[in-house]
């Protein structure tokens, strides 16, 4: 990573996917343009908002007010807070909702939200009237680095996290870094995890900085605005290159292997959140490095301990609630997205910014180290 240019003024970010390319907007205030956006995009097109109760409290108005300025018909579809949304009623909903309210082929779905409306608003997208433009308007921290980008959607299912959706590319993506000054402590450091996870892919640099700079990211301004901008143009690379997840694109699974499992435990519930469970599942990933002999026990050490400085979980004992045994967690990750013919896939590490896909991981070995884990 070069040396860094605090962002104090909006920035763009291009995810280059030819005929589908679109930008991802970065700056304080930019919700007040999301209709000028729009419009411009797709000139004549009426839009619908999914959102949830929280959001809808805190800047809704705002977004329906800058539509309106730039004359842009838009229906407003509310869903209850939290990963229980991500489901078949919910889905169901929101789906009858967009054509309740006559949202046609050629309109749009705003996602305003963080990744569970985000995940819901796009997979409803993709599969109402077979396709709709769907633009995010990611207001958490998670969402604007992670899950707003890609175009990966869906809702979970009873066997785990994630597992039914579709790839759907937004037209637009919205990072209007004000919108979480109004975001819990709690639910700000989650998303801070998935910033970590960049620099711990491929940019061991980055990492460092944030090591010394995370205060800076937490209290806004510029620097939280450069490691947004620098988490989003590394995941867009990734992307680019690997749009659908059968290579590079598995490298952003950092974590998410031993976190989905551990998220799916806790019943996709408050008990652990997503990015927290990211936080965990890095942690475990880093020290299942170790118990290989790839990396040596400083460097998980020290990944570790940056996470918890932060006030992230880094130990299974960190969760709340009854802990599940190694023999469920295995059956969970039984379930992860990129099993192969029943053989499970890791992403490990060899250092910092070392990370490597790590196919046909013998089972054994990571019910051994859970067991080990957990007791």
């Amino acid at each position: 990573m070069t040396a860094p240019v605090l962002l104090a003024e909006p920035t763009n970010v291009r995810v280059a996917l030819a005929e589908r390319s679109y930008d991802i907007a970065i700056g304080a205030g930019l919700i007040s343009r999301l209709g000028a956006r729009i419009a411009a995009l797709r000139p004549g097109a009426a839009a619908a908002i999914v959102t949830d109760e929280t959001v809808a409290g805190l800047h809704l108005p705002a977004a329906e007010a800058a539509l309106a300025a730039a004359g842009v018909r838009c229906a407003r579809v509310i869903v209850p807070p939290g990963e229980a949304a991500k489901g078949w009623p919910m889905l169901e909903r929101v789906c009858d909702a967009l054509l309740a309210e006559k949202i046609e082929r050629r309109d749009l779905v705003v996602a305003l939200g963080g990744g569970v409306v985000g995940d819901l608003a796009g997979f409803a997208a993709a599969i109402t009237r077979r396709g709709l433009d769907v633009v995010q308007v990611p207001t958490t921290l998670l969402a604007q680095v992670d899950s707003s980008v890609g175009g990966k959607t869906g809702i979970n299912a009873v066997h785990g996290k994630n597992l039914i959706g579709a790839f759907h590319q937004p037209i637009l993506v919205i990072a209007d870094t004000a919108l979480l000054d109004t975001l819990p402590a709690r639910q700000f450091r989650a998303g801070y995890a998935e910033v970590a996870k960049y620099g711990l892919i491929d940019d061991a640099a980055f990492f460092a900085w944030l090591e010394a700079n995370w205060r800076e990211v937490f209290a806004g301004g510029p620097a939280r605005n450069h490691a947004i901008a620098v988490s989003c143009r590394a995941k867009a690379a990734i992307v680019a290159r690997d749009e659908r997840e059968t290579g590079d694109r598995q490298l952003l699974n950092l974590g998410h292997t031993f976190g989905h499992a551990l998220e799916a435990a806790a019943g996709f519930s408050d008990h652990l959140l997503h990015g927290e469970a990211v936080a965990l599942g890095i942690a475990l990933a880093y020290a299942f490095s170790v118990r290989l002999g790839l990396i040596g026990a400083a460097e998980a050490e020290r990944v570790a301990a940056h996470l918890a400085a932060v006030g992230l979980p880094t130990r299974v004992s960190d969760m709340s609630g009854a802990m599940p045994g190694a023999d469920r967690l295995m059956e969970l990750i039984a379930q992860d997205k990129k099993v192969k013919r029943g053989l499970l896939t890791f992403i490990l590490a060899r250092g910092i910014g070392k990370s490597f896909i790590a196919p046909d991981v013998e089972a054994g070995e990571v019910r051994a180290f859970l067991a080990d884990e957990l007791a």
